[in-house]
């Protein structure tokens, strides 16, 4: 029987559908033989015909006969021979649980259905999967069997330790992306049909399946670089691998393993790597490295530099390429020590570092502000034969110049020219960027003096920073000049520069400047955009214009410009703040109506000034409207429309509308609960107080530093200190509070009530921190004022009992207080304990 081999070859020159019965059956016409399916096993009778079975198991077949076309290029015969490996392997005998697992052998399912999961119809024979149910550009980590998170971060180093200096590296052809290629024809039509699949049936995805044996390698690495969704490209990857008489070129595979680098899909880069091994296509270092990046994205450090061990068992040698790769992925992993062993381990087997290496460790000295590590590093380059380049440079003066250090810049590019790079057009506006970004206006306008003395020209988004760093700075005038010379250089400012301008005035409150400016842009040909009028409304509203910037927002549709929620949002907070609340409320109405939504800070400022007018019934008709229309209202709206209740004295309205919030889903916090808490304390209702404390801590919430004052303060003032003890037991064991018994004490201490503070000191003493001392020195101070001296005295015994050091001069003064009143035994018995710890020198004899 067949089951009892482990494998046979057969002949196969042809398969086709064969009508039979009035059922579609395959048949593969076979040499030798002539095997027969027929549900219950195989027989074998005529020499030669066709095999025939019902499409799912034809499909289970194909599975098995993996090996069924050699593809070997563009229109490819299938192969003479087949390899079958065992039916008993595979189990055809079970339907369903062979199929699944076939299902799972490889990148994607092969069963017989179209692009987009349709039937095939008459769109000819196609084994690829479905494009859009493709399960495994899923990007689990489930399959990290090797790449678990055991072992030591030596072993990535003792991949090097194999490295074989005389080993040759293959070449490998990579896609540049040449614009011809983005452009071609048929690179955008297939684009515009992937866009559009979700509408496809099979007939048009048969064009689509022309269209692809017609494509160049290059052309297809277009389309995967053309794709803005990199699961979108992994897919039309997977599905155009699967086509019939189509092969992908390994220049593909690179690509795909390129695109996917730039994501987080480590999954299906590894799963590209492992099909490029099943091709037989060589896998170079890069190829690893693409999955070494895709893993580091992810931040998984571990199995990014994991990689390193799966390209030894590959048998792949490491080149620089994948060392300068790991050393990146350490740096951007936070790993500089790691990095800098990696690089020594390097130099072991004698893999050299080049500037990219030196750049990369640079960047990483630079992240953790060791910049003058970063400065030798560059110091040591030129004796080890690889000299630094601009990069290196410029990396050190980017993180100098957000820490303003323009001393040590200067003297860097000093030292750049010495070391023979002449800075040139990238260099001077790169640094002309950097300086405006960091508000350093005067050292940028003297590069770019610098630069046009050489004679390299500066475009108007140089001058554009310069202009916006010298209005953030205040210097509107010299912003001016520059304005004026980019007129007299030809250089025509554009919307940004005037824009930049006018918000410098209107940032020093020079509003009819900032007019006039917008009349310079019109008369230039320069049209006011959005950004535009909204830097002169919130000039405007800032300076008490807001009236005036309504009206000029009534006038947009005139002025062929259109508001947008930060323009709304602008002229809304300067109506509230100018007290305008009728017109404020308006225009946030008309601004939801446009389409914008006020953000939750800005109904929450709306709330607040309503509060402060004492028009409660307002404010809540305002947050249910809000609610309404589908507004972002938050727990802090509803908190702060409570709190207004609380400080109207309204709690009735305030506990109804706490229970109003858990109908709509909008749950209190912690500071919801604190403030309704310290209005019920303040009006006396200490057991609803009580009541609703403990409702908050069944809630689940934690009660925070200011929870603990707000009872600590009512209770103490109320004298119910046996009921707060009990509380507070409650709410320390849902959240600790280091200090909750030293604020009972000196509360108690200022309110007076002296004998509970010292009954609780007990608790205060416990830990005997510096905390605990001055709680001791308030109510040794309490009892002084209070005139009992004995008792102060009494404290300070305990603190010393308690390895505490009491606070000298208040000590001094207790002991003179001892000594008026005739207790000089304690007096003397109180600085003796001082004498005796070294804290107060013996009286001479």
């Amino acid at each position: 029987m067949l089951f009892g081999f482990s494998y046979i070859r057969i002949g196969i020159t042809q398969v086709r559908p064969i009508k039979k019965n009035g059922f579609f059956r395959f048949g593969a016409r076979v040499q030798g033989v002539k095997i027969d399916y027929d549900g219950k096993g195989l027989t074998f009778s005529k020499p030669i015909g066709y095999f025939f079975a019902c499409p799912l198991t034809f499909d289970r077949v194909v599975a098995v006969f993996s090996s069924f076309s050699t593809r070997s290029g563009h229109g490819s015969r299938c192969s003479n021979e087949l390899e079958v490996h065992s039916v008993k392997e595979y189990g055809v005998h079970n339907a369903n649980d062979g199929y699944d697992r076939f299902r799972k052998t490889g990148p994607g399912d092969s069963g017989n259905r179209s692009f987009f999961g349709c039937p095939e119809g008459d769109s000819g024979y196609n084994p690829g999967s479905n494009f859009d149910n493709f399960d495994e550009v899923e990007d689990s980590d489930n399959s990290d069997d090797e790449e678990g998170e055991d072992g030591s971060d030596n072993d990535d180093f003792l991949v090097l330790s194999s490295f074989n200096r005389n080993s040759e590296q293959k070449d490998v052809r990579t896609f540049d992306g040449d614009e011809e290629d983005f452009r071609h024809p048929l690179v955008r039509e297939i684009c515009r049909l992937i866009e559009l699949r979700s509408s496809w049936n099979p007939k048009l995805e048969g064009e689509l399946r022309h269209l692809l044996r017609s494509l160049k390698p290059r052309q297809v690495s277009a389309v995967l670089q053309s794709q803005a969704d990199e699961r979108v490209a992994l897919k039309f990857f997977y599905w155009a691998d699967r086509q019939w008489r189509y092969r992908h070129d390994p220049i593909v595979y690179y690509t795909m393993l390129e695109v996917l680098s730039k994501t987080k899909l480590c999954q299906g880069a590894k799963r590209v790597l492992r099909l490029m091994a099943r091709r037989g296509i060589w896998r170079s270092p890069e190829a690893f490295g693409y999955l070494m990046v895709s893993y580091s994205r992810a931040g998984k450090l571990r199995n990014a530099m994991r990689v390193l061990t799966l390209m030894q068992k590959a048998g792949v040698e490491p080149n620089l390429s994948i060392c300068n790769t790991a050393v990146h992925v350490l740096v951007m992993g936070n790993k500089l020590e790691k990095a800098l062993r990696f690089l020594e381990r390097m130099q072991i087997v004698g893999i050299g570092p080049n500037v990219v290496t030196y750049n990369c460790l640079i960047k990483g000295y630079c992240q953790v502000h060791r910049f003058e590590d970063a400065m030798e590093l560059i110091a040591e380059m030129p004796p080890k034969g690889c000299s630094p380049d601009k990069v290196s440079y410029y990396t050190v003066m980017g993180f100098l110049c957000k820490q303003k250090r323009m001393k040590e810049v200067r003297e860097l590019m000093g030292k750049m020219k010495d070391g023979g790079l002449l800075p040139d057009q990238v260099t001077y506006n790169n640094l002309i960027h950097m300086l405006s970004k960091h508000e350093h206006g005067n050292d940028a306008l003297e590069l770019l003096r610098e630069a046009e003395e050489r004679g390299f020209r500066i475009d108007k988004v140089g001058y554009s920073a310069i202009v916006h760093s010298f209005c953030k700075e205040g210097k509107i005038d010299m912003a001016k000049e520059i304005v004026s010379e980019m007129f007299s250089k030809g250089c025509i400012p554009d919307v940004v520069t005037y824009t930049t301008v006018l918000d410098g005035f209107c940032r020093l409150g020079q509003v009819d400047q900032a007019k006039k400016m917008l009349h310079q842009m019109r008369k230039h040909g320069c049209k006011p955009n959005t950004i535009s009028y909204t830097a002169l409304l919130n000039g405007l509203c800032k300076s008490g214009n807001a009236m005036e910037a309504r009206k000029m927002m009534d006038m947009s549709e005139e002025e062929w410009w259109t508001p947008n929620a930060i323009t709304y949002s602008a002229v809304m907070h300067g109506l509230r703040r100018e007290g305008k609340l009728v017109e404020a409320c308006e225009l946030v109405k008309e601004m939801v109506q446009k389409g914008f939504s006020p953000t939750p800070v800005d109904i929450n400022l709306f709330i607040q000034s309503l509060c402060r007018e004492e028009k409660m019934d307002e404010a809540k008709r305002f947050l249910e409207w809000c609610l309404n229309k589908g507004c972002a209202v938050n727990v802090v709206n509803f908190t702060t429309l409570i709190h207004g209740y609380c400080q109207k004295d309204d709690l009735e309205a305030a506990l109804s509308l706490l229970d109003d919030m858990y109908l709509i889903n909008k749950h209190p916090d912690t500071v919801t609960y604190t403030t309704v808490i310290n209005a019920l304390g303040r009006k006396g209702r200490i057991e609803e107080a009580t009541e609703l404390t403990k409702k908050m801590l069944g809630k689940g919430l934690d009660p925070s530093p200011v929870t603990y004052r707000t009872v600590i303060h009512w209770y103490c003032l109320m004298g119910r200190v046996d009921d707060l003890l009990k509380l507070l037991e409650r709410m320390l064991s849902r959240q600790m509070c280091r200090t909750a018994y030293n604020q009972v004490v000196e509360k108690l201490c200022n309110i007076g009530n002296l004998e509970e503070a010292e009954k609780l000191l007990g608790k205060v003493l416990r830990t005997a921190s510096r905390i605990d001392a001055n709680t001791c020195h308030v109510l040794m101070d309490s009892y002084l004022s209070k005139g009992f001296p004995l008792s102060a005295y009494r404290v300070a015994s305990r603190m010393f009992s308690r390895n505490l050091i009491p606070d000298l001069k208040l000590c001094e003064k207790v002991s003179k207080r001892l000594m008026s009143e005739g207790n000089s035994k304690e007096a003397d018995s109180l600085m003796l304990r001082f004498v005796e710890r070294g804290c107060l020198s013996p009286p001479a004899a």
